[in-house]
């Protein structure tokens, strides 16, 4: 009896530190504390960003925008801080490994926007690739419009954006003054997109798209109020309010704009791009370590490329780039043909993924038109993801601008990039994990991952029996180069201060790619610095995943298995999904 005792007052003893280590908290409460402040979170995010609401399919604020002022972007630092606080004090001890990643994706991030913050990027608001006035422009593009109030909501944010306009440009004059500006080039392209969007008629501007096509719900009675409303918010509203940004840039910013192309010649430049590398390839690896990996993967592509070049009677790269260059049958002749092809490879890759993937996305995917006043700065394609609840359709946007001076070679691969089993599959698929925290499938900001999967997903092509023509197969080639002189050019421009014409040249004398795309590439890496190196890095570790799990699983390696081992979980950190992966080899040994 005397030992019983013993033996209770010890397990007594061993408890009151873990009890008073948990706050008094039993692991019930704690998990219960835990999700309370996810849910908690994700609903201010909702409503803070209310145009992410109407992208995941949250109907409630539909009649606002965003709150850009210094005010609002001062509570949502503070805002910041506390959750940080809240999120830290809890203890996850003996909680499941799918709660525990929840509270460490959430401090991720929530520390990455309070370490990023002293960058004051809001003071540059305004580029040619993603500027806050290209970003309203395509607002209808994500808004539903199934009745009446959706469209007196879509209406109400309409009279709304001359204040967000304002509200930037007010940043603007605070870049100017802490000498936080872009380059002076790209600035002079923002102010021809804004003039141009100020300056189209009323039946082909982008803000009355709706006006162009109303559902059968809505009868002829009620349509001519709703018509009235925005063609008059339009035309009162946000086409001055565009003139004006138009002007403001054109006259007072752009001339202040920066000469040099190089994040480094802003006064936090240096810092400021260590922190771009590390936060876009969630990894620990320095400028010059990327530039040189690029530079060995650029070696090693061109052996493999010439293999291709010397079977069509070329003796090398560059006189096999240039007749590429040179050759009209190897450009586009008309937008429809870059369209036809596009749909074309995502129909025959679509048969080919039971073969690959044990679960498959149920939102459709289209394959449409660029918005003409993205396109002439734009990449050949890109992506918008669909809605969660399969509403509105993921589609690969193709850009039909020039397309004599756009080349076929790579659009297959391109194909696969933005569509299935690239883009379309991976963000459809985290989207459907209904057993996911809210902000782990639709607000993680996790590029290695995601433009890594649609890297790898190139040569999955390869592995399905595609890319049977030979240029075809030099145009993937060309894809997994032009991923290599990323690095190579990105790291060159924002670390090594190497000028716009240097990066042209490097791609000119690595590739085959056109004019048109070259300009638009270089300068899309001027404005997001570190963002292109993100593709590589990612697909890098998914395929050396990929290979250890081959090597240490051997005859019991599953290819569908794996390609779903990497996706069950959406985005995450390169170091966490190695994590995941690992244990995943783990439990199939």
């Amino acid at each position: 009896m005397r030992a019983s005792l013993m033996i209770v007052c010890f397990a007594v003893a061993q408890l009151v530190p873990l009890f008073a280590q948990t706050g008094g908290q039993t692991l019930k409460d704690r998990r219960a504390e835990l999700n309370r402040l996810l849910n908690d979170e994700w609903e201010y995010t909702l409503r803070t960003q209310p145009e992410l609401a109407t992208h995941v399919g949250d109907d409630r604020y539909n009649d606002r925008l965003s709150d850009f002022s210094g005010q609002a972007i001062a509570a949502d630092l503070e805002h910041a801080r506390q959750s940080l606080a809240r999120f830290e004090a809890v203890d996850v001890t003996g909680f499941p490994e799918q709660e525990k990643l929840n509270r460490a994706l959430m401090l991720r991030s929530l520390r990455e926007a309070l370490e990023s913050a002293p960058f004051k990027d809001w003071e540059m608001p305004a580029t040619q690739f993603g500027g806050i006035h290209l970003g309203y422009a395509t607002l209808a593009l994500d808004t539903p419009f199934r009745n009446a109030k959706d469209y007196r909501d879509y209406t109400g944010r309409l009279r709304q954006i001359p204040r967000v306009l304002d509200q930037a440009m007010e940043h603007m004059r605070d870049g100017l003054r802490d000498h936080r500006i872009p380059p002076r080039y790209l600035l002079e392209k923002v102010s021809g997109q804004a003039q141009e969007i100020a300056g189209y008629a009323l039946d082909k501007s982008p803000f009355t798209a709706p006006l162009r096509k109303f559902p059968d719900s809505i009868s002829e009675a009620e349509r001519k109020p709703l018509r009235e409303g925005i063609e008059s918010a339009v035309r009162d509203a946000v086409a001055p309010a565009y003139a004006k940004f138009a002007r403001f840039v054109r006259e007072d910013y752009a001339p202040h704009g920066r000469i040099d192309p190089g994040v480094w010649a802003l006064p936090d430049g240096e810092a400021r791009y260590r922190f771009a590398v590390r936060h876009e390839t969630t990894s620990d690896f320095t400028a010059e370590q990327i530039h040189q990996l690029g530079l060995r993967s650029v070696a090693e592509i061109e052996t493999e490329m010439l293999v291709i070049a010397k079977a069509q009677g070329f003796s090398d790269l560059k006189s096999f780039n240039d007749h590429i260059r040179q050759d009209p049958k190897l450009h586009a002749r008309s937008g429809q043909q870059l369209l036809d092809l596009y749909t074309q490879y995502r129909d025959q890759m679509y048969g080919k993924l039971p073969e690959l993937f044990g679960r498959l996305p149920k939102t459709k995917l289209a394959v449409v038109s660029m918005e003409a006043f993205l396109s002439a700065d734009n990449v050949p394609a890109d992506y918008s993801p669909g809605a969660g609840d399969g509403s509105r359709p993921g589609r690969i946007n193709v850009n039909e601008y020039a397309p004599e001076k756009r080349l076929l070679l790579n659009v297959e691969a391109i194909a696969y990039h933005e569509g299935v089993p690239g883009h379309h599959l991976q963000f459809s698929i985290a989207q459907e994990l209904t057993g996911l925290a809210p902000f782990r499938r639709y607000d993680l900001d996790l590029n290695a991952y995601t433009e890594g999967w649609a890297f790898y997903a190139e040569r999955l092509g390869k592995e399905a029996g595609f890319y049977q023509d030979p240029y075809s197969e030099y145009g993937r080639l060309q894809n997994e180069m032009w991923r290599s002189v990323r690095w190579v050019v990105d790291t060159g421009v924002h670390a090594k201060h190497w000028t716009r014409q240097q990066m042209i040249d490097f791609f000119h004398q690595h590739t085959a790619m056109d004019d048109q795309n070259i300009e638009t590439e270089v300068d899309r890496y001027i404005a997001w610095p570190a963002q292109a190196l993100s593709y590589k890095m990612g697909q890098m570790k998914i395929l050396a995943l990929r290979e250890r799990a081959q090597r240490e699983l051997g005859a019991k390696f599953d290819l569908r298995a794996f390609h779903d081992a990497v996706l069950d979980q959406g985005p995450l950190p390169l170091d966490m999904l190695e994590v995941k992966i690992d244990a995943w080899i783990a439990s199939r040994r």
